[in-house]
C-alpha cells in the first residue's frame, strides 16, 4: 500500500531498528514506517520471512502463509522508508532513548542487485550443502536462491561449502554479478529505538533420548512435518516415511516433547496443540484412510481455537488420549515405531505400534547474540521491563504465541518505537 502524504515523516528525528526479518519484524518495520517513520531491517539469514516462510499452513483457517507474506513484502516494496539488511546482525547497541548508536556485523553476500535469477551459478557449482530452509530434509548447491519466493530475489554464495579456492559460479555469471572478493564489513548506525523480532527456534528433540529422534529415521519433529507437507519442501507436498518413502497409515503424534518439563523446557510452548491439530488434517486429507493418535497432557486450544479442536476431535480416524509418552522404540525389521504411554483416563498402560511419530516440540527464543542491554526473563524470552524505554522486542522471542498474535504484538511494538522517535524529532 502507498503511503499516505498526509501522515508525519518525522524529518528530524532517527530512524528505528528492527531485528529480524520474520512475520514480526516485518510487521514491526511496516507499521513504523507506514506512519512516516525511517526503518533499518536487519535479518541475519539471506532472505527475509522467517519461520512462517517453511509452513504449510496457518490454523485455524489452514490457509497458506505465502499470500500473507507476499502482501507485506508488497508494502515492503513500495515503501521507500524502509532499508533492509540481509546477512546482518547487531553487535553493540550503545547510547540512550532516543540517540543510539549500533553496530551492524554485515556478512558477504557474494552476489549483487544485478542478479538476474538465471541460476547459471548453481549449474556450474559442484558443491552441495545441507538445505537449511528444509531443515537439512534435502541438499542444496554452495550457490543457491533461498527458497522459491526469497526476498530479496537473488542467489547467495556459502563459502564455507566451496572447495577451497572455486570460482566456478563466478565464472558461469554472464552479468558479471558475483564477487567473491566481497569482505565481512561492520557499519555504524544512529537510531532512536531498537526492536528486537528474533523470533524462535525448535526445542532440540535429540536431547529427549527416551523418543528416538536422531535414533530413528521415522520419528520427526512438528517442524520437519511441516516442510514435508508444503509443496514447495522436499517431498512436494507427500508426507512420507523417512525410511522407507511409504505413505504412513498410522500415525502418532507426542504432544510437550521437552515442554512442561523440568529437564527441558519447564513453560508451555502454547501453541503446539493447535499445531499438531493441524498437521493432523494434513495427514487425514493426504491419506483418507490413516489412524492418528494424539496424546496429550492437557489439550490448549484457548479462545477460538476452541471450535478448530472440537471440529477436529469429531474425526472418528483421529483419537486423543490423555497421558505422557514414555517411550518410542523402534521394530529392527520394519522401522516401525513402538509408542509406549499411560492412558490416564483408562488407567491402562498401553504400547501401540505407528508407521511415523511426530514430536511437537517447543518454542526457544532466540535471544543468543542479541548485544547486551535487552533484558531476560527466566526462560530467556525478551523481557521488557515496565517504565523502560528505548529497546522492545516482539513475537515469539517475547512469548509464544501463534502467528496472529505476534503480528499484533508487533504492532504495539511499532506504536512504543515510534514514541522514542518522536521524542527525537521534538529535540533534534
Amino acid at each position: 500500500m502507498s503511503v499516505p502524504s498526509a501522515l508525519p515523516t518525522f524529518r528530524n528525528g532517527k530512524p528505528v531498528l528492527v531485528i529480524g526479518g520474520g512475520i514480526a519484524g516485518l510487521t514491526t518495520a511496516l507499521e513504523a514506517a507506514e506512519v512516516g517513520c525511517q526503518v533499518i531491517l536487519a535479518e541475519k539469514s539471506p532472505a527475509l520471512g522467517g519461520r512462517v516462510a517453511r509452513m504449510h499452513q496457518y490454523f485455524p483457517k489452514l490457509c497458506p502463509p505465502t499470500c500473507g507474506l507476499e502482501i507485506n513484502l508488497r508494502r515492503l516494496r513500495e515503501n521507500p522508508r524502509i532499508t533492509v539488511l540481509t546477512l546482518a546482525e547487531a553487535e553493540e547497541i550503545r547510547g540512550v532513548p532516543g540517540n543510539y548508536e549500533v553496530t551492524l556485523r554485515l556478512s558477504p553476500r557474494f552476489v549483487s542487485e544485478t542478479c538476474t535469477l538465471c541460476g547459471d551459478c548453481a549449474q556450474a557449482c559442484a558443491a552441495e550443502k545441507p538445505d537449511e530452509f528444509n531443515y537439512g530434509l534435502s541438499k542444496t548447491k554452495a550457490a543457491y536462491l533461498p527458497s522459491g519466493n526469497a526476498y530479496p530475489a537473488r542467489y547467495v554464495i556459502d563459502r564455507a561449502a566451496c572447495p577451497e579456492g572455486c570460482k566456478a559460479c563466478q565464472e558461469a555469471c554472464a552479468y558479471g554479478s558475483i564477487d567473491l572478493s566481497q569482505k565481512v564489513e561492520r557499519k555504524t548506525i544512529q537510531v532512536a529505538a531498537v526492536v528486537a523480532a528474533t523470533g524462535w527456534a525448535p526445542y532440540d528433540a535429540t536431547k529427549i533420548d527416551y523418543l528416538g529422534f536422531g535414533k530413528y529415521p521415522n520419528v520427526v519433529t512438528n517442524v520437519i512435518l511441516e516442510r514435508l507437507a508444503a509443496l514447495d519442501g522436499p517431498t512436494a507436498g507427500r508426507i512420507l516415511r523417512p525410511s522407507d518413502g511409504k505413505e504412513p497409515q498410522t500415525v502418532a503424534f507426542v504432544q510437550c516433547a521437552g515442554s512442561r518439563d523440568d529437564n527441558h523446557l519447564p513453560y508451555c510452548s502454547a501453541v503446539c496443540c493447535a499445531a499438531s491439530i493441524k498437521q493432523a488434517t494434513y495427514i487425514r486429507k493426504l491419506y483418507t484412510q490413516a489412524q492418528i493418535t494424539i496424546f496429550y497432557i492437557d489439550v490448549r486450544t484457548l479462545g477460538r481455537l476452541e471450535d478448530f479442536y472440537a471440529s477436529v476431535a469429531a474425526d472418528p480416524k483421529i483419537a486423543f488420549v490423555k497421558g505422557k509418552v514414555g517411550a518410542v522404540e523402534q521394530d529392527p525389521g520394519n522401522h516401525d515405531l513402538l509408542v509406549t504411554a499411560e492412558d490416564i483416563l483408562s488407567g491402562k498402560k498401553k504400547t501401540q505400534r505407528f508407521d511415523l511419530v511426530v514430536l511437537a516440540t517447543g518454542i526457544v527464543p532466540q535471544t543468543d547474540g542479541l548485544p547486551a542491554g535487552f533484558a531476560l526473563d527466566e526462560f530467556k524470552f525478551l523481557s521488557v521491563p515496565e517504565g523502560r524505554a528505548g529497546l522492545y522486542s516482539a513475537g515469539c522471542v517475547h512469548r509464544p504465541e501463534e502467528v496472529s498474535a505476534a503480528v499484533q504484538d508487533a504492532t504495539g511494538a511499532a506504536l512504543k518505537a515510534l514514541q522514542c522517535v518522536s521524542r527525537s524529532s521534538q529535540h533534534g
